[in-house]
């Protein structure tokens, strides 16, 4: 019978006194629920439940009930773990805590992220569990840093460590491999030592040498995998120690007691058991430096913050402070060539700034007063003056610290499969081993002790479960710590995965495939007007309005370096236009409707205004004085790489779509120019969710890429939403992927990185797994009926630690993506029929 698990849940959602008894109705009718006791004023539960497994189910109720219990993400880090079924291990220890939904263990970057039932469990608490299992364990602090700083501080610890006990495990070994296997291979050799020292002496001399290095290198084997043996959960060290101690065992019998052996029995395996420590540490070694390399892209970011800043003062003097006492408000000075500190909007000066770790572009943007600064960006050569807006962890390069980190620690689908299989691996090798030792005692050749021990003794040491266990952690941190340095920040892991099971990407309009910021592109004068006059006095009156369209008329004039005049009785007229007195001539700008109102005909430039209607365009009207004077196209223009994306798209396979809440005639004029055939146009927010769910019905896979506030809910609908990173923080929250730059090519390159990482893990899987299927069974003496070959311990270890060794070297490759290969992808997919826009017209 479980053991009863009392606790106290904090909710969400408690506002009356029939909350109180709604939640206690729904909780007392779960099944194993012994007590229920809810408290208004400290919106509090106390249950008392069968075991914690039913923990889980009292949360799912509560949320259904829409009375969600508080949750906590804790990430801990997890010390002692050296193999997959070490994962396994911990994720049992953590989950079985009650209060504890769920523990994604990480391997290759030694965390565990954990879902808590607030006010049940502390993250002490839950980290206790997994020192209990054996493996040290610790929350991380509040921000991180200093855990990150003690992390790569610890592996290069054990890095060194592993490299000292290696050069120690070698020189014990040497001698002891020149003894034994030296006269095997210079037969003179082994004369001299049966000349001078004799047999006996020899292999006295290898029993106190090899003993020295299982005692003193070896000795983390044992310390490690005998524990978990006992226990009845070995890891790969009890594979390592029971190899290794065999081996050892047997050959100091047959050295210290040979009368218990019949004489072709006799023989000393002291080189095996050596080597077998030796070259494992040589693995576990080279594996150390390798997985140290996985997070160099963490390690690079968080090297760009600048630790010092000039702060100045309120009589304007500059003093030197540390850039973790920056408050906002604060104004800072940036001088030319300096790393920015933090985050801030410049309030003086104006330079080009170096922001390729945001966007991964390499020229330099144009900075003035009123633009905004990022911290860890590089300033160039003019001076600046910056008021502070976000220190800390809330700047933009802690959050994409803090993305990529979630991102890397994350759990693909596929995982879910490598789990279940390493966590029985160890068991199934060491039930191998004891029926490979059976059956050469019962149906081996003489000496069939000896083939018995040698073949067992193999098939411990070869088995890899590390190759799983870090075939698909390795290339999720490299792979997305690499997707960072490039501009693609994939705030959830998983992402990574489904990116690649794409079907369709739908994209928004405005300012996603286009600027978002209208602009003039057309001014045409009429017979008797000058083009700058025009200009200049449209500009004028246009400054004194708000609307977009206005800016964008400013903007131009301010462009050509016109200067504005004085504006006298402007007047905003709704949906028309405006009217203004400029020098004393009096401005219409506006509509048709504008200037029908005032009797001014249109017939002049109508054919050119519906041919820009028909682009796309909005055509406005100048008037002076009563006079048709100038027809003023603006339009958002298209971003100049997204033809160029989205063409890249659909070489590499994918459909993509135009859901937008813009005018259909302007949504398809964009679509003609950039040769998108699926269009829906005028939605609202819903309608966008609604678009999607169309075309999920036809059994597809969708991207949405998107980045205003209206675009929030297709992102989080869609099976993968990618928000462009210089749209809106609620967008950015909603999005899968985030695009560092409005720079379309990044979507090119998230599917790349996407593609490029899966088969990576692919190729790792596909590596570990048929590396344990073909060798555990050559190392088991498959080949000596017919070949009379066995595989000795020495060649099993020497092939296990390369194993994991070639697992990390192959996920280091995807550190030299730099940028996607589209040419390289599948060919181009027959577009489907189109799709119905709002107004009910059909593009095709």
């Amino acid at each position: 019978m479980s053991t009863p698990v009392t606790a106290t849940l904090s909710l969400d959602g408690m506002s009356c006194a029939s909350c109180v008894g709604r939640v206690e109705h729904a909780l007392a009718a779960l099944p194993g629920i012994r007590q229920v006791a809810v408290n208004l004023a400290t919106e509090t539960a106390r249950v008392e439940v069968d075991g914690a497994v039913q923990l889980a189910e009292v949360d799912a109720a509560l949320h259904r009930l829409g009375k969600p219990a508080r949750h906590q993400s804790v990430t801990l880090t997890i010390e002692g773990m050296s193999c997959a079924s070490c994962v396994g291990r911990v994720e049992q220890a953590l989950t079985a805590v009650p209060g504890v939904l769920s523990a994604q263990v990480n391997l290759a970057n030694e965390t565990a992220l954990l879902e808590l039932l607030q006010g049940v469990v502390t993250p002490t608490e839950a980290a206790a569990a997994s020192t209990r299992a054996g493996y040290r364990a610790r929350p991380t602090t509040a921000t991180g840093a200093q855990d990150r700083t003690e992390r790569t501080a610890r592996k290069l610890r054990e890095a060194q460590d592993l490299r000292r006990q290696l050069f120690l495990a070698a020189a014990l070994t040497l001698p002891v491999f020149l003894l034994e296997m030296g006269g095997h291979m210079v037969p003179a050799l082994h004369h001299w030592i049966a000349a001078t020292l004799g047999t006996q002496t020899s292999w006295l001399l290898q029993a106190v040498l090899t003993t020295a290095v299982l005692l003193g290198p070896g000795r983390l084997f044992f310390a490690r995998g005998l524990p978990g043996l006992f226990k009845g959960a070995p890891d790969m060290n009890s594979l390592v120690a029971v190899g290794a101690g065999a081996a050892w065992a047997y050959s100091l019998v047959a050295t210290v007691l040979p009368a218990a052996l019949p004489g072709d029995l006799r023989a000393v395996y002291f080189e095996a058991a050596a080597m077998i420590v030796t070259l494992i540490l040589m693995g576990r070694w080279l594996e150390a430096r390798a997985r140290g390399r996985t997070g160099a892209a963490i390690e690079a970011l968080i090297g760009l913050k600048s630790r010092r800043a000039r702060r100045l003062g309120p009589d304007g003097q500059p003093e030197d402070v540390e850039s973790d006492a920056l408050a906002p408000g604060d104004r800072i000075l940036i001088r030319p060539g300096e790393r920015i500190p933090t985050d801030g909007e410049i309030t003086e000066g104006s330079s080009h700034v170096d922001e390729s770790m945001l966007s991964g572009e390499p020229l330099p943007v144009e900075k003035s007063a009123g633009g905004t600064v990022t911290g860890g960006t590089v300033n160039g050569a003019g001076s600046l003056t910056v008021a502070v807006t976000r220190t800390g962890a809330d700047t933009t390069l802690a959050q994409i610290i803090r993305m990529v980190e979630e991102a890397q620690g994350a759990k693909l689908p596929i995982q879910s499969l490598v789990d279940r299989v390493t966590l029985r691996f160890v068991p199934v090798v060491m039930g191998l081993a004891v029926l490979t030792v059976a059956v050469w005692l019962a149906v081996g050749p003489e000496p069939a002790l000896t083939h018995a021990l040698v073949a067992g003794v193999s098939v411990l040491i070869i088995a890899c479960p590390c190759a799983m266990g870090l075939a698909v952690p390795t290339s999720i941190m490299v792979g997305t710590g690499r997707a960072a340095e490039l501009g693609v920040l994939f705030r959830k892991g998983d992402a990574l995965q489904s990116l690649t099971e794409v079907d369709v990407i739908a994209f928004d309009k405005t300012g996603t495939l286009t600027e978002g910021k209208p602009k003039l592109v057309a001014l045409q004068p009429t017979t008797g007007f000058d083009r700058d006059e025009v200009l200049t006095v449209v500009a004028s009156v246009e400054s004194r309005s708000e609307h977009p369209i206005a800016r964008a008329l400013v903007a131009a004039a301010q462009a050509e370096g016109l200067s504005l005049l004085t504006c006298h009785g402007f007047q905003s007229l709704t949906a028309r236009g405006v009217l203004a007195s400029v020098e004393g001539r009096e401005i219409r700008v506006g509509s048709a409707r504008l200037m029908a109102e005032a009797g001014i005909g249109l017939e002049a430039l109508a054919a050119d205004a519906l041919s820009r209607a028909s682009r796309g365009e909005s055509v406005l009207y100048v008037a002076i004085d009563g006079h048709l004077a100038a027809l003023l196209a603006v339009a958002d223009p298209v971003k100049p790489t997204s033809a160029a994306a989205l063409s890249a798209l659909r070489a590499m396979g994918r459909d993509v779509a135009m859901i937008t809440g813009d005018a259909p005639a302007t949504a398809e004029a964009i679509a003609r120019d950039l040769g998108i055939t699926h269009v829906v146009a005028g939605v609202a927010p819903d309608g966008k969710v609604a678009a999607l769910e169309d075309l999920r019905t036809r059994g597809r896979r969708l991207a949405f890429v998107g980045d205003g506030i209206n675009d929030a809910p297709a992102l989080a609908r869609a099976d993968v939403g990618i928000a462009i990173g210089t749209g809106t923080d609620v967008a950015i929250e909603a999005g899968d992927v985030v695009l560092m730059s409005g720079d379309l090519g990044g979507v090119v390159t998230a599917l790349e990185v996407s593609r490029r990482t899966l088969r990576n893990i692919h190729q790792n899987l596909g590596w570990a797994f048929v590396y344990n299927a073909a060798l555990i069974p050559l190392a088991a003496g498959a080949l000596y009926p017919a070949f009379g070959i066995l595989l000795s311990p020495v060649f099993a270890a020497a092939a296990m630690a390369l194993s994991s060794v070639s697992v990390l070297a192959n996920a280091l490759r995807l550190r030299r993506m730099t940028a996607a290969a589209p040419e390289r992808a599948a060919g181009p997919r027959e577009p489907q029929a189109g799709v119905r826009n709002a107004g009910g017209h059909r593009t095709t």
